[in-house]
């Protein structure tokens, strides 16, 4: 049976705005407004019972106007490397995905947008799951609540929309979404410390640009050879590499931020001579850091993972060009928690 929940908002669909509009229309005291919404964007609090300053009688009125639950977490898995995915079972019934990536200096929560993804990518785990359908604004703020009830002593400072989904295609939640974390009053994430993927989804990337949000994108390429990215990419047959390089030049005009290019690395497909030359033409004259990734298998995929030896080969060959190259070390391979391996808790029974 379907799960059917109150008309009421989730307390995390609002903006501090929308906030303080209901809480004034149902608080006495003025003070108490801050010390709600501090718990919210301070202390990651959102279960009114817990908010021990806030007396009995208000608690009652604002379960009565707020949802106010998490989902349930149906599984941690922790990576040899320290890397924690977490497995997330939404009011509905469905799953997603997320990682957390401590570090040293930074930690990363990788982040999903949707339940599956329409964009068919032939390297990706998720797009086996097909679409199911779009997470809310508070379904993604739910992940950024879960890594402090879980784990209280973080410090969440890096946020990257590159978990399950295309982001591009939940624009308008995942706008309302990054308007809500960058509010400097509230979560108070600089954009630095935002990224948005993409597969090249052109239309959103215009929109995006001229927003007004301040992110960094990322570009999923994995080819700068047309007929290549289109069979592993879906997409290009829709916004080819001529139309996407137009939006990304557009998008760069309206950012402060280099456009960072993420390039999947497969043996025998995308790492030969010609690929190098196409890839250098392409991203020769754009402002831009490209991270280069070896393709992290997915049960079902027949694609292989290139060698150390080959990794070196390519890198050499490409260190004309005039971008910041990374190797991007994967991170939670062991525990399919690595790029392109998320798939809920779909992984014998996936299409």
């Amino acid at each position: 049976m379907e799960l059917v929940l109150p008309k009421i908002p989730h307390i995390l669909s609002l903006n501090k705005t929308e906030m303080f509009e209901i809480l004034n229309s149902i608080v006495s005291k003025s003070y108490r407004i801050k010390q709600i919404q501090d718990w919210i964007y301070f202390k990651k609090v959102i279960d009114f019972k817990q908010m021990t300053n806030i007396p009995q009688d208000l608690i009652v009125k604002l379960e009565q106007n707020f949802l106010s639950y998490l989902p349930e977490v149906s599984d941690i898995q922790i990576s040899s490397d320290k890397t924690k995915k977490f497995l997330i079972k939404l009011f509905d019934g469905e799953y997603i995905e997320m990682v957390l990536m401590p570090g040293k200096k930074k930690n990363t929560l990788c982040i999903s947008s949707q339940v599956g993804c329409s964009r068919k990518c032939q390297f990706c785990a998720t797009a086996k799951l097909g679409l199911i359908r779009n997470l809310k604004i508070e379904e993604l703020l739910m992940q950024i609540m879960l890594v402090y009830k879980y784990f209280p002593d973080i410090n969440l400072t890096n946020i990257v929309l590159m978990g399950m989904g295309e982001p591009l295609d939940n624009y308008e939640n995942v706008i309302s979404f990054l308007k809500i974390i960058q509010d400097p009053t509230a979560y108070a994430f600089s954009g630095r410390r935002v990224t948005v993927s993409t597969c090249g989804v052109i239309p959103q990337i215009m929109k995006l640009a001229d927003s007004g949000i301040k992110v960094k994108l990322a570009v999923s390429l994995n080819s700068a050879i047309d007929f290549k990215r289109s069979i592993i990419m879906p997409v290009n047959d829709i916004y080819n590499l001529s139309e996407l390089k137009k939006s990304l030049f557009y998008f760069r005009k309206k950012s402060a931020f280099r456009i960072t290019f993420e390039y999947i690395m497969i043996e025998n497909f995308n790492m030969g001579n010609e690929d190098i030359k196409a890839l250098v033409k392409f991203c020769g004259d754009i402002s831009c850091k490209i991270n280069l990734i070896k393709w992290n298998a997915v049960k079902g995929l027949d694609w292989k993972s290139p060698s150390d030896e080959q990794v070196l080969d390519f890198i050499n060959k490409l260190s004309h060009i005039p971008a910041a190259i990374t190797l991007r070390n994967s991170r939670g391979q062991d525990i399919n928690g690595a790029c392109g391996q998320l798939a809920g808790n779909c992984y014998d029974n996936c299409k």
